[in-house]
């Protein structure tokens, strides 16, 4: 019986592998151990054991693509071959509470800074030149809203994780939407993200400005109004316009359209949560 078993298994996985999902080629692209050899040794020998650095970083890439839940990472990994094989199979795969741990710890330094860093150098010197002109665009990111009174169908006792402490409420339009908001700043030629910030739902769009003092960067009408330090300042206009500002809008609009393409890639290829 387990011997059938096991062929049915790599009957299965052979399938998969033939699939090959999109994240595989990161694979080929990254080098996680130049990534890893980023992180300061650890001084305090007792309490936890150590994470496999390497391993963890693979897991919040998954996580940030697929834009899911720590409790629910933990059972895809376990679920799903395609996740095993791009982490290499690990004899151990970490629990919920290890994967909230190291990202947390990963925010009290500042190593997130040199990982984006070493990052936006492995693609430079793959021949990706990020050029000046730039696009910046928000998402929002939807999180669990809580078991009770959370003002959106779909919850209540049954719910199988409790409101996020970090998120917050906010409306568009009519609708209350719960979670976070996702800043990016993307270069305008090759739509690559050079930048990314993540504040709560309620913060408004002007206040997170991305961009160096040297560049011009293309916004919508939503940062009208707020100050910026940037050079150029590429924003859209909104309220009662001439015709000269509505031209002018329609010319930054055909620029930063391409700003959204990567937020339609996290939501096709990678089936992200995130919401306009």
């Amino acid at each position: 019986m387990n011997t059938l078993t096991n062929s049915a298994l790599q009957t299965k996985f052979e399938e998969v592998k033939n699939l090959r999902p999109n994240f595989y080629q990161i694979n080929d692209i990254i080098n996680w151990d130049s990534i890893a050899d980023l992180f300061p040794e650890r001084k305090e020998t007792r309490g936890a054991p150590e994470y496999d650095k390497k391993l963890m970083l693979k897991i919040l890439f998954l996580q940030s693509c697929y834009s899911i839940s720590d409790e629910e990472m933990e059972y895809q990994i376990k679920d799903r071959f395609s996740f095993q094989e791009f982490l290499g199979f690990p004899e151990y795969i970490p629990d919920y509470t290890t994967i909230r741990r190291f990202r947390e710890e990963l925010t009290e330094e500042n190593t997130i800074e040199l990982i984006w860093s070493e990052l936006q150098n492995q693609i430079k010197s793959k021949g990706i030149v990020i050029e000046k002109g730039m696009i910046q665009d928000a998402k929002f990111i939807t999180a669990d809203p809580g078991k009770t009174n959370s003002g959106m169908s779909g919850r209540g006792q049954a719910a199988k994780t409790s409101r996020s402490r970090d998120g917050s409420w906010t409306k568009k339009g009519k609708k209350s939407i719960f979670g976070f908001k996702m800043h990016n700043k993307v270069c305008k030629k090759n739509k690559i993200i050079c930048e990314m910030g993540i504040s709560t739902a309620r913060v408004h769009d002007g206040r997170i400005d991305l961009a160096n003092p040297d560049e011009i960067t293309y916004r919508d009408r939503g940062y009208s109004g707020c100050p910026t330090k940037v050079k150029g300042n590429a924003t859209m206009k909104r309220g009662k316009l001439s015709i000269y500002d509505k031209l002018r809008n329609k010319r930054i609009t055909k620029q930063r359209c391409r700003g959204e393409h990567p937020y339609g890639t996290m939501t096709r290829s990678f089936k992200a949560d995130i919401q306009n």
